[in-house]
């Protein structure tokens, strides 16, 4: 799924939405020169004996077009998700490596029974802070 979503060399989007743009301008051409010729504005038929197959048309190239786009949209996934923060490939933590669940020491493992902590005071350590904090002013001048 890691090589799916971010691959090692996607294509770039430049490359990417040129050929989205001329597909989606193909379709366009496809489907006037498909609609066009059926129509009462090139042929002597009225509208109410042409309006199923023109509009079975018009919707097939709006489900072809509407395809296209959220093919090229999961192309572009990793130029959406790259730059966010948290969803970079190596962000994904799947497993502890010092207490993992085939560990054969009933003290050490996770998986066992809940068990009591003994906090000791050499676990909470000295405070970063050496001086109290400056107390607010009040800002603007109101």
């Amino acid at each position: 799924m890691r090589q799916f979503l971010f691959p090692r060399r996607p294509m770039s989007r430049g490359v990417l939405l040129f050929i989205h743009a001329l597909l989606q301008l193909g379709l366009l051409a496809a489907a006037a020169l498909w609609l066009l010729p059926r129509s009462p504005w090139l042929t002597a038929v009225e509208w109410n004996q042409v309006w199923p197959s023109l509009a079975v048309g018009a919707g097939l190239w709006m489900a072809a077009a509407l395809t296209l786009r959220l093919l090229v949209e999961l192309c572009l996934l990793p130029y959406h998700l790259g730059p966010r923060e948290g969803f970079a490939p190596g962000d994904m933590v799947t497993r502890s490596f010092e207490r993992r669940p085939a560990v054969h020491d009933a003290q050490a493992a996770w998986t066992s029974e809940a068990r009591s902590i003994e906090i000791e005071p050499s676990v909470l350590g000295s405070a970063r802070v050496t001086r109290p904090a400056d107390p607010l002013r009040p800002q603007g001048g109101i």
